[in-house]
């Protein structure tokens, strides 16, 4: 019986744009950029939608965080849907019926529908799993870390270019006519619109495997039809190294997603930047995943290559201890300049022990990679989820001590005892995250791998690579 995955890519040529393998990578990448782009796509508007629909502080937050939770559901299922029906029809229905919440947004009159909208839109999130996957089955063991990577790393381009992106489109929208305050309404239509698009471009230009779909594999008696499938996914959800990846991903891109998504108000009350400077700095942090994700897969390979799947493990290590140290440093730091050195710092290493987390996936199961591949990127979610609760819940009680001390003093100085407190609080909340993050780099050397795994991966690679 003939292996559907003998063909992979053992290569990143970028500038291939005909072989099938290259051609799913660039469309896949296309495909996650414009879904991060859409499922942030409101947040440079918060300020018209907090006015326009008159969300209090609290509701702002819980759209956040529901923004984030919806995305866990959404990863867990994809992945097991992705093994049994392959990533080029979950993509397709994932970009088509996420593109409709999407849509709704701009047509929102209540507080109740933007965050019951935020919810949904959270899906398009699993986005992530179905590029995971489909990169982990289009290129050989050599190379599959830096092609996870970097798809992965352009892809969440998508949320930081929606900084730029959303506001071009509501400038564009306002020169035919439109006022400015509901023009973020017809910019979320059109993102979604966009991600519509994009779903009928990835059914029809994209295929499951190199050899062909997964229907048509299994038609003709070259893939085998997983009939314990219930079994096989029992086996993962046993298996004590997804758990750790689970934690590992929240450490690192659930972390990256809270802290980006607060460092414009913390930069501001810490350090006095205006808005507009401020929201720039960030921007250009998130611009780091046009480089900084591919070098932690691309890292992941070569300690892979010349030290084996434990290699990986230990690179990966080493990275989330030096993204721990850095957030924690930058925590305690007062100085902007010295503060952007670590800020920068910690921003590089974040998105490389992403990059090398998913360097080490498609090792731990290769029957099951979209699973695993849901189950790890929900841990991002959920950290992203935790670690915004915790700053929430620090920043709120630090808030509300200082107006009631200050209450009496005037409206000047109750604001800035209000600045002060939440830059503290939300300070001392980034120290004990990156604690958290030290102890996921501690946990993370438990991830072992048998004498047989690695002779697996490594005869499998020589195979490949002799085929070439």
């Amino acid at each position: 019986m003939k292996s559907y995955r003998s063909n992979k890519a053992t290569k990143l040529n970028l500038r291939d744009f005909k072989s099938v393998q290259m051609r799913t990578f660039w469309i896949t990448s296309l495909a996650f950029f414009l879904c991060f782009f859409a499922w942030f796509g409101i947040v440079p508007f918060m300020p018209d939608v907090v006015k326009d629909l008159g969300l209090t502080p609290s509701q702002k937050w819980n759209s956040i965080i529901l923004a984030v939770s919806g995305t866990v559901f959404a990863r867990l299922a994809i992945g097991k849907l992705c093994d049994k029906y392959g990533p080029r029809l979950c993509y397709t229905y994932l970009l088509v019926f996420g593109a409709i919440p999407v849509i709704l947004l701009g047509f929102v009159q209540t507080p109740l529908q933007f965050m019951v909208c935020r919810l949904f839109i959270g899906f398009i999130g699993a986005s992530f799993v179905i590029t995971q996957f489909h990169t982990s089955i289009m290129f050989a063991p050599n190379i599959v870390g830096t092609a996870n990577a970097t798809s992965a790393g352009w892809g969440n381009l998508g949320g930081g270019a929606n900084r730029l992106g959303m506001p071009l489109i509501a400038a564009a929208v306002v020169s035919f006519g439109v006022a400015d305050e509901i023009a973020w309404r017809y910019s979320m239509v059109i993102a979604g619109i966009l991600c519509l698009a994009m779903g009928l471009v990835y059914y029809f230009f994209t295929q499951d495997t190199p050899e062909g779909n997964f229907q048509e594999l299994k038609e003709k008696g070259e893939m085998p039809v997983l009939k314990k499938d219930e079994a096989s996914f029992s086996s993962v959800l046993k298996d004590y190294r997804v758990w750790i990846l689970f934690f590992v991903y929240a450490a690192c891109f659930g972390i990256e997603l809270t802290v980006y998504g607060t460092m414009d108000d913390y930069l501001q009350n810490r350090f006095g930047l205006d808005r507009t400077f401020a929201g720039n700095l960030v921007l250009s942090f998130a611009l780091m995943n046009i480089f900084a994700r591919t070098l932690g897969g691309y890292f992941g390979d070569k300690f892979g290559n010349t030290k084996g799947v434990r290699g990986r493990v230990l690179f990966l290590a080493v990275m989330l201890g030096a993204e721990g140290l850095m957030l924690s440093f930058f925590s305690m730091t007062t100085s902007i300049a010295v503060g952007m050195v670590f800020l920068i710092a910690f921003s590089l290493t974040v998105q490389m022990a992403e990059g090398a987390t998913f360097s080490v996936v498609p090792f731990i199961n290769k029957k099951a990679i979209g699973s695993i591949s849901g189950i790890v990127g929900a841990g991002g979610n959920v950290g992203a989820f935790l670690a915004a609760i915790l700053l929430k819940s620090k920043s709120a009680v630090a808030e509300s001590s200082a107006l009631i001390k200050s209450n009496g003093l005037g409206e000047e100085a109750m604001k800035a005892a209000q600045t002060a407190a939440s830059a503290s609080a939300v300070s001392a909340g980034y120290f004990l995250i990156g604690g958290c993050i030290l102890l996921a780099a501690l946990v993370s050397l438990a991830i072992k791998f048998t004498g047989s795994e690695e002779v697996v991966a490594s005869n499998k690679l020589n195979v490949l690579l002799a085929d070439k």
